[in-house]
């Protein structure tokens, strides 16, 4: 890989460009606008919940796998769609998509940026456990902020499939918060990441209250009509990064975010341990046995991991 100081000037693009353009991303994202819908619908029904989970395999296999683990099953196997949603519950169902979302379109390595696959999924769901965590001081909706938190990282993905095509030799220099690599983004882009994030959230019809968040979340007060999110987004970034670093980040939170989520910085260990205990827990619940299963979808059979 060549650093970005020795590299010559990429392609000329666009945001709107590059996520046009994806050919590694599945369109699983799509069903979480659509799902949010029907579960702010007190119409809606389970069956429409089960059939919109259905269409998409690799999201219906990750929720028979929860479905199935030691927490939810009890020794009970169930072997449908709707039995797993019935066992883990309408009021967790969201969540449970949403990480499914996410599996499929961040457990991957991005090479122009030397990340490995764990440390985006790894950041990004810890990410969003933090988000959903400061949202209910704030009586901000507990799902808006977790997918904030869980898709914010999703423009790098999209930035690594095109230099994958343009440039396959090109690697950003790894840098820590605050702005990580938005800089040599900009420098060699004219854009950051963030700015491609949110346009793939518009493009998978994410409203702007979720989509402006991600894009602003390294000038969080730049933005007037979507600071509040953005600044929580910012601040769940802090939170993430220190509890997956065993330590504080070195870098300071941003007074201004803090007076905005109504927070004072010692408070901030006890959202850091938060973190760190459900991320045990989740790598508990992975760790558990496996066991591979050929089940019937509507595209076609999809052999998937149940676990024991």
């Amino acid at each position: 890989m060549s650093p970005v100081s020795s590299y010559p000037t990429l392609p000329r693009t666009t945001p709107e460009d590059i996520v046009r353009r994806l050919t590694h991303l599945p369109s699983a994202p799509r069903v979480l606008p659509k799902l949010k819908r029907l579960l702010s619908d007190t119409n809606s029904s389970l069956h429409e919940i089960v059939a919109l989970i259905r269409l998409d395999p690799g999201i219906a296999a990750r929720v028979l796998q929860i479905g199935n683990s030691a927490y939810f099953s009890h020794g009970l196997r169930c072997y449908t769609v709707d039995e797993a949603v019935n066992r883990v519950g309408y009021e967790q169902i969201y969540e449970l998509v949403a990480n499914a979302v996410a599996s499929e379109v961040l457990v991957r390595p991005l090479a122009s940026y030397a990340i490995a696959a764990d440390e985006l999924w790894q950041t990004s769901v810890a990410c969003a456990i933090a988000a959903e965590s400061l949202a209910d001081a704030l009586g901000i909706e507990r799902d808006i902020a977790y997918t904030i938190g869980l898709l914010h990282r999703v423009g790098l993905v999209a930035i690594d499939d095109w230099l994958q095509r343009a440039a396959p030799q090109f690697c950003f220099e790894k840098q820590d918060q605050p702005a990580e690599t938005s800089a040599q983004e900009r420098q060699f882009l004219g854009f950051n990441n963030a700015e491609v994030g949110a346009a793939l959230l518009r493009l998978w019809d994410f409203p702007a209250v979720m989509s402006e968040p991600v894009r602003w979340q390294y000038l969080p007060n730049a933005t007037a009509a979507h600071g509040q999110l953005a600044s929580l987004l910012a601040l769940a970034k802090w939170i993430s990064r220190s509890a997956l670093r065993r330590g504080r980040s070195p870098f300071a939170v941003e007074s201004t975010v803090l007076r905005r989520i109504g927070k004072r910085e010692p408070q901030l260990d006890s959202y850091v341990s938060l973190v760190r205990g459900k991320l045990a827990q989740i790598s508990s619940l992975l760790a558990e046995g496996e066991q591979q299963r050929v089940l019937p979808f509507p595209a076609g059979d999809r052999a998937i991991v149940a676990v024991k």
